[in-house]
């Protein structure tokens, strides 16, 4: 389980296959001494598991499944990730609650200038238009954001100038893709409600 809040942007410094798997080695600032082998970490809001750790970096490894179904397979030696560890019990939850668990790859379909901040712009994937609601949450690439505006055929967040900064948000460009997982609670409402 994760907030939505990055620690740190890390850098992919090796990416290697394995039988249908990659598995990612990725430097990083956070502080590794409180991150074993077997947990998770959020990277560009997928959960992965740790499988290798040294001073200042760690491995994960990313499935075909979890290739098929992210942005992880654009991932090369030097790309920037969003960087998350597991919330534990009596931390601050500053975002909203994200499980890791990305429904799919979103397309950047404009970034406008507004004021110090960033509005981004996305078409609402088909079968998720009941799930996205304006003042709702969403996660992309891991980051807990606000939806601010929904339309028939798209919807849009804003980006303050500290999470465009703080995050891989300022290394994207309109037809980039990005993770997105649909707020926890709307999910559920929905399979109640029968809409999933």
């Amino acid at each position: 389980m994760f907030t939505g809040i990055v620690k740190d942007v890390g850098q992919v410094k090796a990416v290697d296959e394995g039988r249908g798997d990659l598995r990612f080695t990725i430097q990083t600032a956070l502080d590794l001494s409180q991150i074993k082998i077997g947990a998770s970490v959020s990277c560009d809001g997928c959960c992965l598991t740790v499988v290798d750790i040294g001073d200042d970096w760690f491995s994960v490894d990313a499935s075909k499944e979890t290739l098929n179904k992210t942005i992880l397979d654009e991932w090369t030696t030097c790309s920037r990730i969003n960087l998350e560890p597991s919330l534990t019990m009596g931390e601050e939850l500053g975002g909203h609650l994200v499980s890791g668990h990305v429904y799919g790859v979103l397309t950047i379909k404009a970034i406008k200038r507004e004021g110090d901040s960033h509005r981004i712009v996305f078409d609402i994937p088909e079968g998720f238009e009941h799930l996205i609601a304006p003042k709702g949450s969403i996660a992309l690439n891991g980051i807990s954001l606000t939806v601010n505006d929904v339309t028939d055929a798209d919807f849009g967040v804003n980006i303050i100038p500290h999470t465009w900064m703080n995050t891989n948000m300022s290394s994207l460009q309109v037809g980039d893709e990005m993770n997105f997982e649909i707020d926890m609670l709307a999910r559920y409402v929905a399979r109640i409600m029968g809409k999933i």
